[in-house]
């Protein structure tokens, strides 16, 4: 009978679910009477990953209802189990295929709610009033979920002059396409004073972000990380919260657009120094204490009379605008253990590089090579080296110190340590060879070309064509052999999702590449990159709904110079940096129907054209989502589109051009008031 409630309240839960007001976690059986709560023997713990120190997040709980009999297996020694069967030994493990729904844990489902709002932020000394927050607060609030969950975010949109749609970087979506939250492909914008429920399963584990995918939006702070608790490839003892690096400017993102950021700093988690960075610039404000963590120095024993450092697990993300960072601790080596939602054989390093929308856990020791003094030492987030950013040139020594970590909670002074020497700081991502995936792949032939050839065939082109849209200078989905220059630019009011029973030619300016296959299918494509003016740092490009393999990564070659494809346990993710003036070939099965994004992550670019979608097996999606009359993911999606269309329709609700004026945008007309890709 326990086994039964369970089953029947896990079902409930996903297909009859309903937001909960503030961030609770959602238990799955709140109605059963305590005597069967009671006897239900299954797993309820706190995840190696949480907040361990008193907080908001202090509580949160991983449950598993539906797996009576089973437990946590997790330890300090050994991170690789989560849940053990105890009769039978069974696990759920790093080596459980996570890819395979059937062998995912069925966990509970948690609800979160966040409005965005407009909001003014001293994030550096300087006042920002153009802020786009979640709850209010940069970073947007920590969601947390366990793997196999069902997570449900309502979304309140609460801004004044714009919609907004948010995406969940690196969730897989499986048969979820319309909860990618992409505007113009899976939905319409969100439009102010309207909400929308987004919910998906924890098929994954590890580290991601949330981040509107309205244009620039995100850019202005209307982002926040993303935690699925789940086995790691090397043990530790505590983590940290995530650390999220971003380039940071004093006017909006929009207007950025035009100007570029005004005022540039760089944040760790919501804080920087905008004298550090930009030479001369004012801090009228207060200048918020530097981002800080601490580690104990004490050692913890282990078995019989051996002690060793206390070890911390740290997840890095990179939310910024523009900036590729490179993340090192002065004095203490960093062992790499996932590399985005991909779990790898650790590898040590003194500094990692890391991509717009990259992801890395790393494990660091209490254990500093040598110890300073006074216990302190400096986090430093360099910008790489890319579209000719110098380093050595730069007019600020010093502005890579972005957070302290220390030994000594009560101490404030600033570090003494000196960097790393010889950190590498040109615009190249880890090397390919350490990228090694723990559950391994083995990519088959191509489908999507004729045998023989490698793969269908993309180039990154810069140009301009303001007929099409204003911003229209990059393109990435032309046919290569003519080098056509084809930015992509998506309708609003009009998103792919509604068209996916559509024959014929596509909009030409949607740039959609379909791929129909079957499930077990692999497609291969060939992204090159070109000299731009002399310069071309690496594109980091994301597919949405998929990791993919990397079959090759290949620096200062034109294709198919240097070709030697690797098909056995590939590196693999969802953000991958397009070499500078090189190419990378990525391969991914075709098991995902759906339109799913495929863009570089630097905001302006995708903005401007550099994009493209990918209509995996249309005629599979259109079984899903048959028509509005028999799917309800339609139906609320059509729904939603004539709130936008309603709301877009009143140029008096558009930005005033002139910053004040509600209406005086009215004149410029659409083209005018929407310049960008709208990605």
């Amino acid at each position: 009978m326990d086994r039964v409630w369970a089953c029947i309240t896990y079902a409930l839960s996903y297909f009859t679910f309903s937001p909960l007001d503030g961030f609770e976690q959602a238990p799955l059986i709140p109605s059963l009477p305590s005597s069967v709560h009671n006897t239900l023997q299954y797993p309820i713990f706190k995840p190696p990953g949480g907040q361990i120190s008193p907080g908001p997040d202090a509580e949160f709980q991983c449950e598993y209802p539906s797996l009576i009999g089973w437990s946590n297996c997790t330890t300090a020694e050994n991170r690789t189990c989560w849940l053990r069967n105890d009769a039978t030994g069974e696990e759920y493990n790093l080596w459980t295929n996570y890819e395979d729904t059937n062998q995912t844990p069925f966990g509970i489902h948690r609800n979160y709610t966040l409005d965005i709002t407009d909001e003014w932020i001293n994030a550096d000394g300087m006042n920002f009033t153009e802020a786009k927050l979640f709850n209010a607060s940069y970073p947007g609030p920590w969601i947390e979920g366990c793997w196999g969950d069902n997570i449900t975010v309502t979304i309140n949109n609460k801004l004044k002059y714009n919609g907004t749609s948010i995406h969940w970087h690196g969730i897989r979506q499986w048969l979820t396409m319309h909860m990618d939250g992409v505007n113009g492909v899976t939905q319409c914008p969100i439009a102010p004073g309207d909400s929308f429920d987004y919910t998906f399963r924890a098929m994954q584990y590890g580290s991601a972000w949330y981040h509107s995918h309205y244009s620039v939006q995100y850019a202005d702070g209307a982002l926040g990380p993303l935690t699925l608790h789940g086995p790691t490839s090397q043990p530790y003892d505590e983590a940290k919260r995530p650390i999220l690096m971003t380039d940071w400017g004093h006017n909006s993102a929009f207007d950025a657009m035009y100007n570029g950021l005004q005022y540039k700093s760089i944040l760790l988690n919501g804080t920087g120094n905008v004298t550090r960075f930009t030479k001369g610039a004012p801090a009228p404000l207060k200048v918020p204490d530097p981002y800080t963590i601490h580690f104990e120095d004490h050692l913890v024993p282990t078995v019989g009379y051996q002690t060793r450092p206390k070890r911390y697990l740290l997840r890095v993300i990179n939310t910024a605008f523009d900036s590729t960072f490179v993340f090192s601790i002065d004095n203490h080596r960093l062992t790499v253990v996932g590399a985005d939602f991909v779990p790898i054989h650790g590898y040590t390093t003194e500094s990692i590089l890391v991509g717009i929308g990259q992801r890395y856990h790393v494990i660091v020791e209490a254990n500093p090579e040598p110890p300073s003094e006074d216990g302190n030492y400096w986090i430093r987030t360099w910008k790489a080296d890319c579209f000719g950013f110098n380093n050595t040139k730069h007019d600020n020594p010093g502005y890579e110190k972005a957070g302290i970590l220390r030994y000594n909670t009560e101490s404030k002074a600033l570090p003494s340590t000196r960097q790393w020497k010889d950190v590498p700081l040109n615009c190249s991502d880890e090397p390919y060879d350490k990228l090694k995936p723990i559950i391994p792949w083995t990519v088959g032939e191509a489908a999507n070309v004729p045998k023989g050839e490698t793969g269908e065939k993309f180039s990154v082109t810069f140009g301009t064509a303001s007929t099409m849209f204003p911003f229209a200078m990059f393109s990435m989905g032309g046919d290569d052999s003519s080098d056509e220059f084809v930015p992509l630019r998506v309708d609003y009011g009009n998103p792919t999702f509604m068209n996916l029973n559509a024959t014929g030619r596509w909009n030409p300016q949607w740039v959609v590449i379909p791929e129909n296959y079957t499930d077990t299918d692999w497609v291969y494509m060939v992204i090159k990159g070109k000299k731009v003016d002399g310069t071309n740092g690496a594109h980091p490009i994301h597919l949405h709904g998929h990791d993919f393999a990397i079959l090759q990564q290949q620096e200062n070659a034109t294709f198919p110079a240097k070709l030697n494809l690797t098909t056995a346990n590939p590196p693999r993710r969802d953000v991958v940096l397009l070499p500078t003036n090189g190419y990378v070939v990525i391969a991914f099965k075709t098991d995902n129907p759906g339109a799913w994004l495929v863009h570089c992550h630097i905001a302006d670019h995708a903005s401007m054209g550099l994009a493209m979608q990918i209509l995996e097996r249309q005629s599979a999606a259109v079984d899903i989502w048959p028509n509005v009359t028999d799917s309800q993911a339609l139906r609320t999606a059509q729904k939603g589109c004539e709130r936008w269309n309603t709301w877009w329709g009143n140029c008096t609700n558009w930005w005033p051009e002139d910053g004040k004026t509600p209406g005086s945008s009215c004149k410029i007309g659409e083209m005018g008031a929407s310049p960008d890709s709208g990605i």
